[in-house]
């Protein structure tokens, strides 16, 4: 396993898809707004019910942005979608695939969680996410 997964299994608890797709979610914005947490800010519409909250754990791990800090705002759409914004007002959407979804939602089992978080982690960005940038 991976150092990376193992840092979000030692944060979550265990290792899962969704904590696994919300730190890639988090890299993404590292990339797009550089690495200080508190020059942006983040809104998941996953809500508060596991197992999609779990995207929560893996956001507030990799990009830094955290519910202590006020810069993470959590929504309750249950739906797999962030939006970072930078304070220059520069914002960005990360839309998990549906078919992504469905086939965590239909194949994830506790015997094959591990195999399959490692498949999604290994996967690059452009197969798993829909990604929508605004200027201000």
């Amino acid at each position: 396993m991976s150092e990376i997964l193992k840092q979000i299994e030692s944060f979550h608890g265990h290792i899962g898809p969704y904590a696994v797709i919300g730190y890639k979610m988090g890299e993404i914005a590292l990339k797009k707004f550089g690495t200080d947490p508190f020059r942006k800010k983040v809104v998941t519409w996953t809500g508060t019910k596991p197992p999609l909250s779990c995207i929560i754990d893996g956001l507030q791990l990799s990009s830094g942005c955290t519910l202590g800090k006020g810069n993470l705002k959590v929504l309750e759409n249950g739906e797999p979608k962030v939006e970072f914004e930078n304070d220059d007002g520069k914002k960005m959407q990360i839309i998990l695939k549906k078919n992504v979804q469905e086939m965590i939602d239909t194949q994830v089992t506790k015997e094959n969680m591990l195999t399959y978080s490692e498949k999604i982690f290994k996967q690059p960005d452009e197969n798993l996410f829909i990604f929508i940038e605004s200027k201000p």
